[in-house]
């Protein structure tokens, strides 16, 4: 089936009792057993599993093209579960532009703990190879990352990392591009990880995450981890990201149609210093963009001229772009990240460009959308 329909079905056959179309929400902690470890079903409790859960993950892992799903709280939850893998003394390689919370999460949490984090520039094959450790066991890429929207080449960094004699994990944070752009199983990686919160839930009203691999071995282990550790999803929080991932394919077409226009405005305004956007001719890897990704999707960054300054009259002048941090919902949000959503990077060497903005852009008209940034853009001097 093709990814529209899967999006809708994967996972979620009519309710076997009353035939209901949607999947029920299975609000409960335990399940009754016929006789000492009897389950109907596989349950017993339901920070174990749950049926909701397991339609959630089944769907997930179909739309990524994994053998397995795991479904947790919160994507940093599903961030936590995959370091929880490596013990003290292993090293892990990610790129030098992350999501915030994931660097407050590698640095100030688990270097406690004794795993070595170092971060390179994964555009640049060469800068990866070379800093790769005979004790990496883990490659993490953002691609796009969060907020520069860099792409790295999910194909050639799974090629170096085979060639290793002890090969580290590719990982790789497909919240901004999702299944639907790119897959990066398919490209070599081992594991993927999202933020469900964002472009999957789609609506900006649930908290979720995911990793999803090929490798069942790894499947048992990660498993093994979700229901020790236990930060997982409730039903209503799946079945709501169950209802979102229905219909993620038209709300990125729509999206990723008003981002590339948004972006055409930007780059032509000349109180704008720099667009990035991964299909537009300006981005430094827009020709892998293309290879790798379906569309350009919902994201843009862009820098002002005017620094900080002007950034933040802008962020506080659009009526139509909410002030808020998260992205992927389909109403457009506008943010200042080196202040907001990466505060955690600042005074360290991923520190972001305090006149850096960065917009998701929602399904909104395009014409509001662009009367919006352009009155804001109007206001700075």
């Amino acid at each position: 089936m093709k990814f529209e329909t899967l999006s809708i079905h994967a996972g979620q056959e009519p309710d076997p009792i009353t035939g209901a179309v949607m999947t029920p929400i299975y609000q409960t902690s335990t399940y009754k057993q016929d006789g000492v470890g009897g389950l109907r079903g596989g349950y017993e409790y339901s920070r174990t599993g749950n049926p909701t859960r397991t339609a959630l993950e089944t769907c997930l892992a179909e739309l990524e093209a994994g053998q397995f799903g795991l479904a947790y709280a919160s994507g940093l939850a599903a961030t936590d579960n995959v370091l929880r893998l490596f013990a003290p003394g292993d090293h892990i390689l990610a790129g030098n532009d992350v999501y915030g919370g994931t660097f407050r999460l590698f640095e100030c949490v688990f270097r406690s703990y004794g795993l070595d984090f170092s971060y390179a520039d994964t555009t640049d094959l060469e800068q990866v190879t070379t800093n790769l450790r005979p004790n990496t066991r883990l490659i993490w890429l953002e691609t796009p990352t969060n907020p520069l929207l860099r792409v790295s080449d999910i194909s050639a960094i799974a090629k170096i990392a085979r060639q290793r004699s002890n090969p580290p994990l590719l990982a790789v944070d497909n919240t901004f591009a999702t299944p639907y752009l790119q897959r990066p199983l398919t490209l070599g990686a081992d594991l993927v990880v999202h933020s469900t919160t964002k472009y999957l839930g789609g609506h900006s009203d649930v908290i979720g995450g995911a990793v999803i691999g090929a490798d069942i071995q790894l499947r048992e282990r990660l498993a093994f981890l979700q229901n020790a550790v236990g930060a997982v999803p409730g039903p209503l929080d799946c079945f709501l990201i169950l209802r979102g991932i229905k219909t993620l394919a038209v709300r990125l077409d729509r999206q990723a149609e008003n981002a590339a226009m948004i972006a055409n405005l930007l780059a032509a305004h000349p109180k704008v210093a720099q667009v990035i956007y991964p299909f537009h001719p300006s981005h430094p890897q827009v020709e892998l963009a293309h290879r790798q990704m379906r569309s350009g999707g919902g994201m843009i960054s862009f820098i002002l001229r005017g620094g900080e300054t002007a950034a933040r009259k802008v962020v506080k002048s659009t009526r139509i772009f909410a002030l808020a941090e998260s992205l992927g919902g389909v109403e457009s949000l506008i943010e200042l990240p080196a202040v907001m959503t990466h505060a955690s990077v600042a005074n360290s060497p991923l520190a972001v460009d305090p006149g850096l903005v960065r917009l998701s852009v929602g399904i909104e008209h395009i014409d509001d959308l662009l009367d919006d940034l352009e009155s804001a853009l109007i206001k700075v001097k």
